[in-house]
């Protein structure tokens, strides 16, 4: 069984996501913990409802992003993770920590990677005039919101979205992609090649299209 700890930062809906898929479907995994850089974050009584350690680990009380991270990276290896996805996590994170968790440590972001990383993604879609936006699910490295992709999702944009609209349908699509990109991960389905295309061994489509 591999054992999965969950970073969020938020009300931890992928994360909600994600254990709800994982129970459902019987993956060969359980999500073992589930810590937050915000002690306050609703995600994580909802995962102590579910019997799962959830723990808050504030990052003003660290003097700075190494340090913060060196505490997160203990209270992590605590649980003896086979994966670490961040689901809402809002935290850049040093190379070392990355470094630490190469391979392992999954991010999903709320475009169509390569483009618009960082923040404010759903707005400058739309100052671009896209015409589709979506979500990535990818392997961390330490570049911002780069990586191998596992899987996207699209959506088109319609007349009249705003960021808001537009987020409220990608993040139904994260809600489907996130799960599935973890159970992939879990069942031992996926490889990176030499160029840093990951690809399912199987065969299965790494995209999902929602015309709603």
């Amino acid at each position: 069984m591999k054992r999965i700890v969950i970073l969020i930062s938020g009300r931890g809906s992928n994360m909600e996501a994600i254990q709800k898929a994982c129970v459902a479907e019987g993956w060969p995994a359980s999500v073992v913990a589930v810590i937050s850089n915000r002690p306050q974050a609703g995600g994580l009584a909802w995962a102590q409802a579910q019997g799962i350690a959830a723990v808050g680990l504030d990052h003003r009380a660290h003097a700075d992003r190494a340090a913060f991270d060196a505490a997160l990276a203990e209270e992590i290896d605590r649980h003896q993770p086979d994966l670490v996805v961040l689901a809402g996590f809002m935290r850049i994170l040093t190379p070392e920590f990355v470094a630490r968790y190469a391979g392992r440590l999954l991010n999903i972001h709320p475009s169509l990677l390569p483009s618009f990383g960082g923040l404010h993604t759903h707005e400058r879609a739309l100052q671009a005039g896209c015409k589709f936006a979506g979500a990535t699910v990818h392997f961390v490295t330490p570049e911002l919101d780069h990586g191998p992709i596992v899987i996207q999702a699209a959506v088109p944009v319609r007349q009249g979205d705003t960021p808001d609209t537009l987020a409220e349908r990608i993040l139904r699509c994260e809600h489907v992609i996130y799960p599935r990109a973890v159970r992939w991960f879990v069942e031992d389905r996926l490889e990176v090649d030499a160029a840093g295309v990951v690809r399912h061994l199987d065969g299965a489509e790494q995209w999902l299209f929602d015309p709603r």
